[in-house]
């Protein structure tokens, strides 16, 4: 066998929240029964608020629209047409005969975070922006700065990450707000934090944005900080 893991790169387009959730357990699935190969999609869904394992009392607070409780680490948050999500249904077990071409270290969800984190941050400064992981910021109703994950623009948050993990499969990922949407976000602390904390890039490079350029190099950008070539 190859070295070289296959990752089947797939985008689905836009697609209903539930559906795309039904798909990435069945294929979690398959991968852990070694029926098919591991994948990265790419897609955007219709407007929802997911809630988290992390959701707190109170996070949603006058969302209007559908909503769902979810596998995923973190808190309340939204999804919605304006954004390039990204779920990354990889091993990272460190058992398997390909695991040598795998940047992430077995079993080590931090640096995996860390590297979803890093694939948006390569992007943005291609773009010309400059950006912060694990910045320190305060959420809505406590006392102290925590670091924050999600890739930060300042004070506001560009991008946010909540994973889940079964048997060393991950699943669920990055949602990276690309056009403007002042819909968007509304009636709850998205991961815990202001409304007004969350940018888009179209804000930011004053600028509609290109989503299937942007979904293409993202996609390179993702295997680059998961696999060595």
């Amino acid at each position: 066998m190859s070295l070289q893991p296959q990752i089947e790169i797939l985008n689905w387009g836009l697609v209903d929240y539930r559906e795309a959730f039904r798909r990435q357990e069945q294929l979690v699935q398959q991968i852990i029964d070694q029926k098919t190969c591991e994948k990265i999609i790419f897609c955007s869904h219709p407007p929802i608020v997911t809630l988290g394992r992390g959701t707190k009392p109170g996070d949603v607070f006058a969302w209007k629209g559908d909503t769902l409780e979810v596998n995923r680490g973190g808190r309340a948050t939204y999804h919605g047409p304006s954004q390039i999500i990204a779920y990354p249904l990889i091993s990272i077990a460190g058992d398997d005969e390909n695991y040598v071409s795998k940047k992430i270290p077995p079993r080590d969800l931090h640096q995996y975070m860390r590297a979803l984190e890093q694939s948006v941050q390569k992007l943005l400064t291609e773009l010309g922006i400059t950006s912060q992981t694990q910045a320190l910021k305060k959420q809505v109703g406590a006392l102290d700065f925590e670091e924050a994950t999600g890739v930060w623009v300042g004070d506001q948050k560009v991008a946010a990450i909540g994973i889940a993990v079964k048997k060393w499969i991950t699943s669920h990922g990055v949602a990276l707000n690309v056009n403007e949407d002042p819909d968007s976000f509304q009636g709850l602390y998205p991961c815990g934090f202001q409304t007004s904390q969350v940018i888009s890039l179209e804000k930011l490079l004053q600028k509609k944005i290109d989503s299937s350029a942007l979904t293409l190099r993202w996609s390179e950008l993702l295997q680059d900080v998961l696999i060595k070539h």
